[in-house]
């Protein structure tokens, strides 16, 4: 979904909590141990992602809003959802910031009922009525795994643009139009989509909006990827 430039590692499965670095560990206090194992999975993902540039044994460490802190002249993104994991890289003198996120899309309608995703209860607490009108246009089996995709690509926005104007947002703030719709194979669809503002925000004072991302589908996932370039 990103240009050479970028480096990713995933990870299927759970984190091992013996991988992270003492710094990292410091950082888990009491959590429960699913959340040990998503956050172990996150650290371990990143750094094999930043050991590409040569930067190896290094502790991703958080700072007081919960954002990783990367190491100098580096950013990235991290995402973790049930079952997977991943992170994105890159140098800050190409790329200013970078978003990644993925969701459970919901596994390939059974019965003509999907598992997983944003189920359409959701619908008007993620979307705006223009997506919600393009949801209810497409074909039923297709509506919550494009709803999924639209709440990930909205996170991946806002993951993207917050460590540049530290403004949060919410999900009625942003616009996404999906280019070239196609879930022939459900499994396997991947495109791009674009992303406007529905309010003056903060990030249009470092990238012009609307900005363009990119999307997979893969397995039972969704991911979206958005950068602004340095």
């Amino acid at each position: 979904m990103f240009s050479a430039d970028v480096r990713a590692a995933e990870l299927h499965g759970c984190g091992d909590p013996a991988l992270l670095l003492p710094a990292e560990a410091a950082l888990l206090g009491r959590a429960v141990p699913t959340r040990v194992q998503e956050f172990a999975a996150g650290r371990v993902c990143a750094r094999r992602a930043l050991a590409e540039f040569g930067i190896t044994d290094v502790a991703i460490e958080r700072a007081a809003d919960r954002q990783p802190l990367w190491p100098p002249g580096m950013v990235g993104s991290i995402t973790h959802t049930v079952g997977y994991c991943a992170a994105v890289v890159a140098a800050r003198d190409t790329t200013a910031a970078i978003g990644l996120d993925s969701e459970v899309a919901g596994g390939v309608p059974s019965g003509g009922v999907p598992s997983g995703g944003v189920q359409p209860h959701l619908w008007p607490s993620v979307c705006i009525p223009s997506e919600i009108d393009w949801l209810e246009a497409l074909p039923a089996p297709e509506r919550i795994r494009a709803a999924t995709l639209i709440f990930s690509a909205k996170e991946a926005f806002y993951k993207c643009q917050y460590p540049l104007t530290r403004e949060s947002l919410g999900f009625h703030d942003a616009r996404v139009e999906v280019d070239e719709w196609d879930m022939n194979d459900r499994a396997c669809g991947h495109g791009s989509f674009t992303i406007a503002a529905t309010r003056p925000i903060a990030i249009a004072a470092y990238a012009s909006l609307p900005m363009t991302g990119r999307y997979r589908f893969h397995g039972d996932y969704v991911s979206s990827g958005i950068l602004v370039p340095a």
